[in-house]
């Protein structure tokens, strides 16, 4: 019985010792330049450390034969892919695999390549290397940039004649004009300078210089106050003063006006020196209301005529049309070339 034991045991240690790589190949037969696949399998523990071959791609296994990739693709599996381009029979040396530590060899193996075989009695079917045919031409490819080209040519020919549009139809050259102007009051007062210097004060036509008088202020009230005094009443002209001037100042205005309406509408006859008071009465007026800080320079812009205006309005339009048209062009021009350089590359 105990002899039966050892024995037993003696079995046991050998099978341990056993190798526990499988290697196989497949195909073991292949054309040169096919690829055999070889499959190493480790028989042991799940939880059993295994350090593969350690191949590279382009690494020569034996002369002749070419590993082209080796990787593990299943728990204790790997793989390798290999290829040879001589006709031969190789031996495939065995793969030594570590498992927990100690080397493990496979079994060994036999690859065939077999070589093409030629027929060497028939030299005449055999040609050398040719030149590099040229590829036919296709309208097909070549449609595209010719369409573009076209395309490129009109748009050149319509910027063209909008240039000539624009050159032909002369720019309007328009000038703001800063003229010096003379202060309300300034105008007023040469006004009255004129009647003095007409001596009107003592004419027999009193209308005449009331009316002259009257306008003369209404002008000034005018341009001083912003309201249309020449189309007003006296009475309304006094009424919009009032909140304005000085009492006593339009007291003196109400009785000047109020004479000139006598003089001019009911045929009253003044003396000279109320006409004198008058007139010193507008003075006064227009000296206690005047302002000294109003702008003294006139910004004058000219006026265009419908057709000027026309004219101006279709010079911008043709600047926007060339400008868009020249950056149409640009683009289509990158695009065409881009196209044609990929056709003859």
């Amino acid at each position: 019985m105990k002899r039966t034991i050892v024995f037993i045991g003696l079995i046991a240690s050998a099978l341990s010792l056993m190798a526990q790589v499988q290697a196989k190949i497949d195909p073991i037969e292949m054309m040169i330049g096919e690829q055999a696949q070889v499959t190493l399998t480790v028989n042991a523990a799940d939880d059993a450390t295994i350090v593969w071959p350690q191949l590279k791609p382009r690494q020569m296994l034996t002369p002749g034969v070419e590993v082209l990739q080796a990787q593990e693709t299943a728990p204790h599996t790997f793989v390798i892919i290999l290829t040879s381009f001589d006709g031969n029979l190789y031996h495939l040396p065995p793969f030594v695999v570590k498992v927990n530590g100690k080397e493990q060899k496979s079994s060994d193996l036999a690859l065939k390549v077999i070589e093409v075989e030629v027929d060497t009695t028939k030299l005449d079917a055999f040609y050398g290397p040719r030149d590099v045919q040229d590829n036919p031409f296709q309208w097909s490819d070549w449609s595209m940039p010719f369409k573009l080209s076209l395309v490129v040519l009109v748009m050149l020919a319509i910027c063209f004649y909008f240039y000539l549009r624009l050159r032909d139809n002369k720019p309007i050259v328009t000038r703001i004009k800063i003229v010096k102007r003379l202060l309300p009051h300034q105008k007023a007062m040469q006004q009255i300078e004129q009647i003095k210097m007409d001596k009107m004060v003592a004419s027999e036509n009193q209308k005449e210089y009331y009316t002259k008088l009257t306008d003369t202020l209404r002008k000034y009230i005018e341009e001083r106050y912003g309201f249309s005094a020449m189309e007003m009443t006296s009475t309304e002209i006094i009424d919009r003063l009032m909140a304005t001037a000085d009492q006593q100042s339009l007291d003196e205005l109400r009785q000047l006006f109020t004479t000139a309406d006598l003089v001019k509408f009911a045929k009253y006859s003044t003396m000279i020196n109320e006409n004198d008071a008058n007139l010193v009465s507008a003075i006064d007026f227009i000296n206690q209301t005047k302002l000294e800080n109003m702008p003294t320079e006139e910004v004058q812009k000219p006026q265009l005529s419908e057709k000027d205006q026309r004219m101006q309005q279709e010079r911008r339009t043709l600047k926007v049309l060339i400008w868009t048209m020249c950056i149409t062009v640009t683009i289509a021009i990158f695009v065409l070339l881009h196209l044609i350089y990929q056709l003859l590359i």
